[in-house]
């Protein structure tokens, strides 16, 4: 008999979590080729559905359902844990999880309503397992029960698909970036998402401000390459970004250097050329917090440096001796950068050393063989330690600590009779 397993998952949006979904899908698929394992597509907020079918994909599309008709043997949802559900025999949880030092309380109950729930990153998984939410007695103000992670959490990073993300020779390198007029470019990647200036989760205002700051007025001024957007990839979005730049640049005095958007859906492939552009120098992500933080693993690869924030889900993959990893501080999330459930007031996330991050922009600039040569060391143990097979082997090793001894299907081999010969009478 085999193991009937269904996948609920964001697996055809083009997101972090649609990205996760494939990935994930995929090495399960490898690791149990013999389980029948089908996928029930989710949406994923706003994002743009369809890569499956854009790519004409052939793992996945065959083994897509739209219901859910029986119960499986194991059950699987990647999301975030406060929709987690019970619906196989057996049911796992996968989620990057969370971005500040508190998670809400439901996400708490939705882990202990699975067996097990694999984490991004051990930011993530050290979140869940040290909250506890005491839960009084409304009329007696005494604690009836403690809320807290009964189950089994485990980390299972986010591998990096070295078929995709890699170091490319400049001959390899096609993406035209004609238009960004300097030899030495900045790239910062991420949603910009809600939150006044230097409290939107990405910290995309921030670093854009920093950066002006850091090198108004400067000769030979370096570039900053922002590749964005709010939530979709519409002219209005672009328009939207493009004002938000544009109050930025004019808070700030002086001889500024260029800041040069990037706005839309790119494929893989096209992110890991901009990656390689001999123009592109370093990344620049100054998050307030990750769960895991896939751009910056994905960068790593091509062996040029990553300068980030020295807190959450990345450090499990950034070497400090080998990155600019910026020091700083926590602070309370802001009112504007609260997300109902999600990104809660109560809780705390990073903010980096204003200080530390022009300097660290200049040394870059000025130093660059110097943090090359680390970021080739970081290059190396990403490559040793961080790819999509040393995820597929971790998987497996999860389950088999975990999974339980389902029912199997026994052919039975009867022994042949042999049946005496009856004559016909009469």
């Amino acid at each position: 008999m085999s193991i009937k397993c269904i996948v609920s998952c964001p697996i055809s949006t083009y997101s972090g979590y649609g990205a996760r979904s494939r990935d994930f899908v995929r090495a399960l698929i490898e690791n149990y080729p013999d389980w029948d394992i089908k996928i029930l597509p989710q949406r994923w907020g706003n994002t743009r559905k369809g890569f499956l079918e854009d790519t004409n994909d052939t793992l996945f599309l065959p083994r897509l359902i739209t219901n859910i008709t029986y119960q499986p043997d194991v059950w699987m949802q990647i999301t975030i844990p406060n929709e987690y559900q019970r619906v196989g025999k057996f049911n796992v949880g996968v989620t990057a999880g969370i971005e500040t030092t508190v998670c809400h309380p439901t996400w708490i109950e939705g882990i202990n309503r699975m067996d097990l729930t694999l984490a991004s990153s051990n930011f993530t998984k050290d979140v869940f397992t040290g909250s506890n939410f005491e839960v009084k007695n409304k009329n007696t103000g005494q604690i009836e029960k403690n809320i807290k992670v009964e189950k089994p959490v485990e980390v299972l990073f986010e591998g990096l698909d070295t078929e995709v993300y890699k170091k490319l020779s400049s001959s390899e390198v096609d993406i035209d970036l004609s238009g960004v007029s300097e030899q030495f470019a900045f790239l910062c990647i991420g949603h910009w998402m809600q939150g006044g200036l230097g409290h939107d989760r990405k910290n995309i205002g921030y670093t854009i401000k920093a950066f002006l700051e850091t090198f108004k007025n400067k000769a030979n001024q370096p570039a900053l390459i922002l590749k964005t957007q709010q939530t979709t990839s519409s002219i209005i979005d672009r328009d939207e970004v493009l004002t938000k730049i544009d109050i930025i640049k004019r808070s700030v005095k002086g001889r500024l250097p260029n800041i040069y958007l990037l706005h839309g859906d790119l494929e893989d492939h096209e992110i890991n050329q901009l990656y390689n552009h001999p123009k592109v120098k370093a990344l620049v992500m100054l998050s307030k917090g990750e769960g895991f933080g896939r751009p910056m693993l994905e960068f790593a690869a091509t062996g040029k440096p990553v300068i980030a924030s020295n807190w959450s889900g990345h450090i499990d993959f950034l070497r400090p001796d080998f990155s600019a990893l910026i020091p700083g501080e926590l602070e309370n999330v802001h009112s504007s950068a609260a997300v109902k459930d999600i990104i809660l007031p109560e809780a705390q996330w990073y903010k980096p050393d204003d200080g530390v991050v022009g300097t660290t922009l200049r040394k870059v600039v000025k130093e660059y063989k110097v943090f090359l040569g680390r970021a080739k060391q970081q290059q190396s143990y990403v490559l040793n330690n961080f790819t999509f097979e040393h995820m597929k082997a971790k998987l497996k090793e999860h389950f088999t600590l975990h999974l339980p001894e389902f029912p199997k299907e026994i052919k039975l081999d009867l022994p042949k009779l042999n049946l005496p010969k009856l004559k016909k009478i009469g």
